[in-house]
Formats: structure tokens, sequence, C-alpha cells
């Protein structure tokens, strides 16, 4: 008996730092809703740090200061990489907050603000340079004429709302090798998340390999928000949207 306690004890100690080792190596990875910085927010304590709305500036709370971040716009695949500025604290249902500059250079759509978020480790030395220019980059002059160019870009875009409007909405939740295992998390939601509109609730298996819990489809972040943080409430940390084509 005593032999058993102590191989099982050596088990554990001698797999725990690998398990960690592997943790650090993997870079993050998430899918979510960016936060549009504005001082307003700033001065009503709603974010707990100061960015400048006039330079290319990224916050995420998970990632250290200085980090490499690649920010993908799914619906154009407009790209930029950055460096985290700092871990500002801001409402957790957002996954990252970034200020107006970056926003614009990557299209982003203001009712359905998605981003995929890449955390960068490899090829540093060419990103580093490329992520300096933007963080260095100049403030935007703010007597800039207004042109007829400038004027058919915000027609254009208020035409692509439109449209993105129209796209349906979903959490994925979790992700499950077992059909068993996704509908067994599926019933445990339905008896312990409170108030949490169940008709959404769904399992999709996309393969043989993998079955989804899915949430959905919202018309807008407003009314996805709600349930999200339900999930959050009940003990799911990481949870991705995506969008229906």
């Amino acid at each position: 008996m005593k032999f058993r306690i102590i191989f099982i004890l050596f088990f554990a100690l001698s797999c725990s730092p690998q398990f960690s080792t592997i943790n650090q190596k993997k870079p993050y990875s998430t899918k979510g809703i960016a936060y549009v910085y504005n001082d307003f927010d700033f001065i009503n304590k709603i974010i707990k740090g100061r960015m400048s709305n006039d330079k290319m500036q990224i916050s995420l709370q998970n990632l250290r200061t200085g980090a490499l971040i690649k920010i993908i716009n799914p619906e154009n695949n407009e790209t930029i990489v950055l460096k985290n500025i700092k871990r500002i604290k801001f409402p957790d249902f957002y996954k990252i907050l970034i200020t107006k500059p970056v926003a614009e250079k990557l299209n982003l759509d203001p009712n359905l603000p998605l981003l995929e978020i890449i955390e960068v480790k490899k090829n540093k030395s060419f990103v580093a340079e490329k992520a300096k220019i933007y963080n260095e980059e100049k403030k935007t002059p703010s007597k800039a004429p207004i042109t007829s160019v400038k004027i058919s870009n915000i027609s254009v875009d208020k035409s692509k709302s439109l449209k993105k409007n129209t796209k349906k909405i979903f959490i994925l939740v979790a992700s499950f090798y077992s059909y068993d295992t996704a509908k067994f998390l599926e019933q445990r939601i339905i008896k312990e998340v409170t108030n949490l509109d169940i008709k959404k609730l769904k399992i999709k298996k996309i393969n043989n390999k993998e079955t989804q819990v899915i949430l959905g489809p919202y018309s807008s972040v407003n009314l996805l928000k709600n349930d999200y943080i339900k999930l959050q409430n009940f003990g799911f940390e990481e949870l991705n949207i995506f969008i229906n084509e």
C-alpha cells in the first residue's frame, strides 16, 4: 500500500512540470468582441487605464506588457501586429481593448467589432520592427482636410454595416471529442444556468472527432452579451464568438 502511494506521488510530481511547460509554449489565441477605447469610459472608471486615441494602441489583460499580438478582422482578413502597451482592466465580456486608429486600420464594423487575436512567438525580429512602426506612428493630424474620398468611405462603411448586421452570431461554449460529453454539458447548463435562453443552446457535430456546444444565433452584440456574461459567471473563462457565413 505504501509503495502504491509513493508511486502515485512520484508520477504526479514528474508530470506536473511537463504540463506547465506545454502551456507556457502554447501561444495565446482567441476570438471575440473588441472594446474601442474612449476617454469618457476612462473618466467614468469603466476602463481602469488611459490610452491615446490618436495612436494605434492595444491592451490585453491575459498577456504580459510588451507581448506581440497579431490582430485579424475575420470579415476582411485585414491584419495588424502591435505590442500590448499595458494590462488595463476593462469589462470581462470583451477580449481586447483597442484605440480608434486600430479599428479604422482594420476596417472594423462598429456594430460587430469581432477580432481574432493571436500571440506572436515566431519570427520576432521581423514582427518587432513592424510593431515598432505601428507603436511609434505619428499622431493623426487634427487639421487634415475633409476630402471626397473620406465621404465616399463613410457611405461604403454604412452599406457594409447594414449587410453585416444580417449575419448570425454564435457563442462557442465548448468543443469535445465525444458527443456524449457535449450532451452532458448541455444538460448541465440547462439545469444550472438560470435565465439563459435555452432555445439557443445547440449541439453541433463538426466531424467524427469534434462536437461543439454552441449558443445562438444572435442578431446583435447587445443580445449576445447577456447570455455571454451568464456563462462566464457559471465558470466558463474562455468563450469564443463566431459568425455563421
